[in-house]
């Protein structure tokens, strides 16, 4: 096949990702002071790619579509399986070649992505995997049924490369039936897929923990210690952000179920931690029209008095505030007031610094706004 066939890329977004356990849409979720789906979008960033097509859930069209407009990546809706989506996707595919891949493996490398689209120009089809090292079995009721050759077993990953014509007429001979990857579906209906050298860097998120690793709580005379962080996009037609409780001037609001205070949701989620208690989800899902563009100073109200149960009061809090836009340092002052309004801990126990990103990422390419906090809680006397 000749070097200059137009390549185009699917990327899934649509799922819940209900076993990581954030009330959302896991891709979402804050990763290295970004939206997971962030770092994602980001990696296919690259001239070799022609055309990026996103499926994303009507839930969350809104904020993804945000995510990708300074890409220019088409977002169309996906469905209510993989499989819907996929297909949905490739009718939206202009390339000659497609690579498929899920919006939870944020970790794959641009060498990856030309091993991929190579192995489709050569073979005609192209599915990352990895051997495995482990002994493999299968296993039934509790009991081992049936040994593995680990010579021969391999854990699949996306992206996954084809021809487009030949995946965009697999899928339409599958009809309803549901697939858990691509490879399956070609497999079936057009041929044995090929398999190319994946990468153990190449995880996909799927629980909690693969986001970040549990803080650890410290006790003692400075009580206990949490830490939160929280992300929005920019998108929302409105001539202001909230941050910390305050109206401050810009040329667009943060994409949020609630208010989209970025600022106070760190907060929350760093007292929350202190305490030993789940996130801000739990107490506040956004699958709730309850919260729908609520305020989330009030939200705070109610952290507090669910920390002032458990005999425990906010003794210090630190904020650090990521943004290319809007300027902060004006209102530097009034947010450590409101902060210490809100939380009872003394102006002198506050401190928000505002920064920049030098240009550099999601912030730094004024997409939006990270926060990070750290809440440190002692006993009420």
């Amino acid at each position: 096949m000749a070097a200059t066939n137009k390549i185009s890329v699917i990327v899934c977004a649509a799922g819940k990702g209900e076993r990581a356990g954030f009330d959302k849409n896991k891709l979402l979720a804050p990763l290295y002071g970004a939206p997971a789906i962030w770092h994602t979008l980001k990696k296919f960033d690259i001239k070799e790619i022609a055309e990026v097509i996103v499926a994303a859930s009507e839930v969350d069209f809104e904020e993804i579509s945000a995510l990708c407009k300074p890409f220019n990546y088409k977002v169309i809706k996906g469905g209510k399986t993989r499989t819907e989506s996929v297909k949905n996707a490739l009718a939206a595919v202009t390339g000659d070649i497609v690579l498929i891949h899920d919006g939870a493996r944020p970790f794959l490398s641009k060498s990856l992505i030309l091993d991929c689209i190579d192995g489709v120009k050569k073979f005609g089809s192209a599915v990352c995997a990895v051997k495995l090292t482990d002994t493999a079995v299968c296993g039934q009721l509790g009991l081992i049924t049936d040994r593995l050759d680990r010579e021969t077993t391999f854990r699949v990953q996306t992206p996954q490369g084809f021809l487009t014509e030949d995946i965009r007429r697999a899928y339409k001979l599958a009809g309803n039936k549901i697939y858990t990857d691509d490879s399956a579906v070609y497999g079936e209906f057009i041929a044995q897929p090929r398999l190319i050298d994946g990468e153990e860097s190449n995880l996909k998120l799927t629980f909690k923990s693969d986001f970040m690793r549990e803080l650890p709580r410290f006790g003692g005379a400075c009580g206990l210690t949490g830490f939160g962080v929280d992300v929005h996009a920019f998108g929302k037609k409105q001539k202001f952000v909230k941050l910390c409780g305050v109206e401050i001037p810009c040329d667009e609001g943060l994409i949020a179920h609630s208010d989209g205070d970025v600022a106070l949701h760190a907060v929350m989620d760093a007292v929350l931690s202190a305490a030993g208690l789940k996130d801000i989800g739990h107490y506040f899902p956004d699958n709730d029209p309850t919260f729908k563009d609520a305020d989330s100073a009030l939200l705070l109200e109610k952290v507090i008095e669910i920390i002032g149960k458990q005999g425990l009061t906010v003794g210090n809090l630190s904020v650090a505030i990521q943004a290319e836009k809007p300027r902060l340092a004006p209102f530097i002052e009034k947010s450590v007031e409101r902060l210490s309004a809100l939380t009872g801990a003394k102006k002198k126990n506050i401190s928000i610094t505002a920064g920049t990103c030098e240009g550099l990422g999601f912030v730094g390419e004024r997409l939006g706004i990270c926060v990070y906090a750290v809440a440190t809680l002692k006993e009420v006397n």
